[in-house]
């Protein structure tokens, strides 16, 4: 997977501070991109993108997407090339307790990005990241497909299903010549260096470094788990394939082969056996707030049009959780431990991607 269509190229990433963007701010800048990043200050005592130390490797501006006024400024002054907009409230629970932030974060946020697209003329290639939760979901066993209806349930799916209806939009009225415009629907990730509040695998993490049982709300949901590098990889693969051709934009699923498709108990249990040191788990339903039991995405578009498929299944996935953790438990260079894993997803060292 050749992804050094990057090098020289002017990419703009709101959300780079976060689990996802830290670790695509490090494969973009081993690609040689001039990379700059837009997002609020990590916001925990443990930071991936501070272990990392990548606030010295690119051009990070700290602010709120929010502000119009200053995106503007920045995109006046970067003048780029390629937009990848990760900038978002992440969190299910989180957006109970905090519906308007929300809202106010993932869809006018998402306008804020576009309106700034629009007005600077340079932008050539955009992609909006969003979840495989914007689906109206009705417990299907089979995947749901991009066509299907829009309608996330709580305020975080509502809100990202909300950011690609104006992402639509706003392809529709503006973009028809010049950006091309895609968003991406991805799956649950994993990987080293997430230390994410109300995460499964960070609490997995923490209670066994604590020594103590982890505790899981509901062991029987299921959902398309996918290691960190599969759908960064499938962002840049969209970001390329429609800068090559502007008629490849549009909307695409990326998750994981169907039998990667586990219950939570099945991942924790994984995490168990490649943990090791004899950490448990207890089922302890909390009856928290609606979440959907069973969800799956049907990925054929990204595959059959890109040509992009996952390379790592759940258990590599798990694996590659706990090596970085323990490495980082260990104390080894954070940066090289993400460079060798992001050589070994591509298959060669880690200036190839």
């Amino acid at each position: 997977m050749d992804m050094s269509f990057s090098r020289g190229k002017r990419v703009l990433m709101t959300g780079h501070t976060g689990f996802k963007g830290s670790w695509l701010s490090q494969m973009l800048i081993n690609q040689g991109a001039l990379l700059t990043g837009y997002a609020l200050a990590p916001d925990q005592e443990l930071s991936l993108f501070e272990l990392a130390g990548l606030e010295r490797r690119m051009d990070s501006v700290i602010g709120d997407i929010r502000d119009f006024d200053a995106l503007r400024a920045l995109f006046l002054r970067v003048q780029p090339e390629i937009v990848l907009h990760l900038a978002a409230q992440p969190i299910v629970r989180e957006s109970y307790k905090d519906p308007r932030y929300t809202y106010e974060t993932n869809v006018m946020g998402t306008v804020n990005v576009l309106e700034c697209a629009r007005q600077s003329g340079c932008v050539r290639s955009f992609v909006n990241v969003t979840t495989d939760k914007v689906y109206e979901n009705r417990e299907w066993v089979w995947g749901y497909r991009e066509d299907e209806r829009l309608n996330g349930y709580d305020p975080y799916s509502n809100s990202k299903s909300c950011s690609e209806l104006v992402t639509q939009s706003y392809r529709q009225s503006f973009f028809q010549s010049g950006a091309a415009i895609s968003t991406a629907r991805a799956g649950n990730v994993i990987g080293g260096g997430d230390f994410a509040a109300d995460r499964i695998i960070p609490d997995c993490i923490r209670a066994a470094l604590e020594g103590r049982p982890i505790v899981v709300r509901n062991p029987h949901s299921v959902r398309p788990y996918q290691h960190v590098l599969e759908p960064l990889s499938a962002y840049l693969a969209i970001a390329k394939a429609q800068w090559d051709d502007p008629k490849l934009s549009g909307a695409y699923n990326v998750g994981p082969e169907e039998a990667d498709c586990v219950t939570t108990k099945t991942l924790v249990e994984l995490f168990c056996a490649g943990w090791g040191e004899g950490v448990t788990w207890e089922n302890r339903y909390d009856g928290g707030p609606h979440e959907a039991n069973f969800l799956k995405l049907d990925c054929s578009k990204v595959k059959a049009v890109l040509g992009w498929t996952p390379k790592w299944n759940i258990q590599k996935a798990i694996d590659k959780t706990v090596e970085w953790t323990k490495a980082h438990r260990a104390g080894e260079e954070i940066i090289a431990v993400m460079d060798r894993q992001i050589g070994e997803y591509f298959g060669g060292s880690e200036t190839d991607v």
